[in-house]
This record gives C-alpha cells, structure tokens and sequence, in this order.
C-alpha cells in the first residue's frame, strides 16, 4: 500500500527523507536553513527496507529513520547508490544498524545522544514505582467499580526506603537511575558494571555524610564483582546494558530464579536482554515478583502470556517520550544530517546541549563512524 507522505521546502537542492513525523520545528527549521528539501513519512507502519528504497527514486542525499527499521548494508548500498551521503538514526542506540556497512558505502552514521539521560532514568524510576506499589492493578479494580470501601489489606505493596537498588550496566542512565531511589528513597545502591563509576560512589557517599550530619542512617554504593552478586543481593534491579551478543538474554531463567522472591525488574534499555518467555514463565509461579518492561524482545509483539501477568507492569517504549527529549532527539538527528550534507566538521564536545537552543553550531552532534571514515 502507497505511503502518504509530506514535503516541505521543496525547491531545496538537496533531498531528505525522514521515514516518520518528528516532533517540534527546529529540526526541520534546521534542514530548512541547509537548503534541504524535506519529506516526511506520515504513516504510523513501520517502513520496509524496499518501502525505504522505493522512496529513494532517482536520487536523495540524507535519511533520517527509526529504530524500527533494519539499516543493513544492502540498504546503505542502496542509499549511496542513489546519491546519498548522510543517515541519521532517530536514537541513541543503533542496534537496528549495520554500522560497518554504512561505513562500507561510505555514508555516515548519526544518533542522539545526551538528551535522554534523565528522562528515562526517570521511566525506570516509574515503573519501580508502579510496579512495587501495584498502580497498575489498583487502577484497574477501581475503573472496573470493584472498590466498595477501605480495607486494611488492599493491594498492599512493598517500601523502598532503605532498601537496596541494583543496576545492571552502570552508565550514564544507569547512574542517574541509581541517584533518583538513592536520594529519593535513600536506598543502599549495588551495581555491576566492566568499569567502577567512581563519579557515583563518591556522589553517593557525600550524600551519606550530610545524611548523617542530620541524623539520618547513612547510604551506600558498592560495585560487585557480577551480574549474579547483584540480583541476589537487590530488590530491585534496573537493567541499563548495550545490546549485543554478551547481553542478549542475559537475564534468563537460570538467573531469575537468583533473585528475591519479592524483586523488582525493569527493563528500560533494550529488550532482548531479557528471556521474555522465562519471565513470564518466572511471574506466573512466582506472584510476589514484579517486573516492569518499557522493551519487549520482539517488539512490538509480546510474548504470550505477558500480557495477562498482574504483576507485570508494561508500557510501549516511552522510555524517551517527554517533549523535551523527544524534540531534542529529532533536533540533533537532524543536525547531524544537515552538517554532513553542508561538509562541516564532527562536535568533539560531550555536551550537545548547546544544539537545542540558539544558533546552531556548525557541526554534527554525534557521528559514531566518524573515525572509520576519517570525519574530525
């Protein structure tokens, strides 16, 4: 079936395809300003490779897709086939592309990074929420006009303060995670990660000082030495790994069965991290459990029986879905887009900030083949 799609500027010299309606205007302001014509999926299904080639026609310069979609190489053939010299992923992560086959035909990789730190620390701290106090399923009793008056034990659920949060993958999401039950709930904080965060542990343990100086039981951190030391010691654990061959299905059934019988999960990162399967299988038989899942492994399907778990908390990727960084998302995607397309140099700075508001600086936020193709 024919996808509609939108075009906005089109006396621009060069031609970009955005495979999916971004939010705000200063994306397109930006592709705009470099002299681009713009076209804009506007259906909701996600996009084949030939749908994506189809669109390509005599000639495009730069795309900017989903992770929703599968940029192999054959596609990146295709696109510096028809010309194009520049593909930016609507993402931080990039495991939806074959990196090395983009960098084979020549055409750089962007993502978005350093606008989604908090915002999804922020959903693993949710569903936490959620799913521990049982929000969900109170929720439903009451629009299903079960609750008939107050009784003393109701959906009763579990107290985070002064409990011990893990997390698996301790980075820049996984840390800031760690903060928002520390300080929010001065939970004892245990993580595994290949690298100590030493920035946390002292944050952490300057935080248990002036939580002592005012009469408060003082916090810790503590990196373990495993993956397997943390689950048996959290109650809950918030998963914030890569996703590649070591990670795929790192929790499966051998390891939930290592965790407390009344242990929290969440997975706001990628969702083949988990057995899907062996966590609904762990969920059924084991009530007191709880999970609560932003990623699903073969998203958008769930595995069967998922979805029929009361203790399971779900929702549909929103992990990033707050204006602000949904917005800045579509803003440096296309910033790295319009800066390649105009030859200006790679940003060699962490801090991308500095692309949201006010003149855009002349570079691309974030290239991650940059150094494979010798951009500086």
């Amino acid at each position: 079936m024919s996808k509609q799609w939108t075009v906005h500027n089109p006396e621009g010299s060069q031609r970009v395809i955005v495979t999916k309606e971004l939010p705000g205007d200063r994306w397109l302001d930006i592709l705009v300003a470099a002299n681009c014509s713009v076209e804009v999926c506007e259906s909701s299904d996600v996009l084949t490779g030939d749908d994506i080639k189809e669109r390509f026609g005599g000639g495009v310069d730069g795309v900017i897709g989903q992770l929703t979609e599968d940029w192999n190489a054959d596609l990146f053939a295709a696109l510096a086939a028809a010309g194009g010299r520049a593909y930016s992923n609507y993402a931080v992560g990039y495991n939806n592309v074959d990196v090395a086959g983009a960098t084979a035909a020549g055409i750089p990789v962007g993502n978005t990074p350093g606008v989604l730190t908090e915002t999804t620390a922020e959903m693993a701290a949710a569903l936490t929420l959620a799913a521990g106090r049982r929000v969900v399923e109170a929720d439903r009793f009451m629009r299903g006009g079960h609750y008939h008056g107050w009784l003393p034990t109701m959906y009763m659920g579990q107290r985070f303060h002064g409990k011990t949060v893990g997390i698996i993958g301790c980075g820049r999401i996984g840390a800031a995670f760690g903060r928002i039950m520390v300080e929010g709930f001065k939970m004892h904080l245990v993580y595994y990660d290949l690298y100590p965060n030493e920035r946390l542990e002292s944050f952490v343990a300057d935080y248990s000082e002036l939580l002592v100086a005012h009469g408060e039981a003082p916090v810790m951190a503590t990196r373990l030495e495993s993956i397997d030391d943390v689950l048996r010691t959290a109650d809950v654990v918030s998963l914030h790994t890569v996703l590649d061959e070591s990670t795929t299905h790192l929790i499966d059934a051998s390891r939930l069965s290592l965790m407390k019988e009344n242990a929290i999960l969440i997975n706001s990162s990628r969702g083949p991290v988990i057995d899907e399967a062996a966590l609904v299988e762990h969920c059924r038989t084991h009530p007191d459990f709880k999970a609560g899942l932003d990623v699903f492994e073969d998203e958008p399907a769930m595995k069967p029986g998922l979805a029929d778990l009361d203790n399971v908390t779900i929702v549909p990727h929103i992990a990033s879905a707050t204006t602000w960084t949904r917005q800045g998302m579509a803003t440096l995607a296309a910033a790295n887009v319009a800066a390649i397309l105009q030859g200006y140099p790679v940003w060699d700075g962490e801090d991308v900030l500095t692309f949201l508001e006010g003149d855009v600086p002349k570079f691309a936020p974030s290239i991650v083949n940059a150094g494979e193709l010798g951009l500086s």
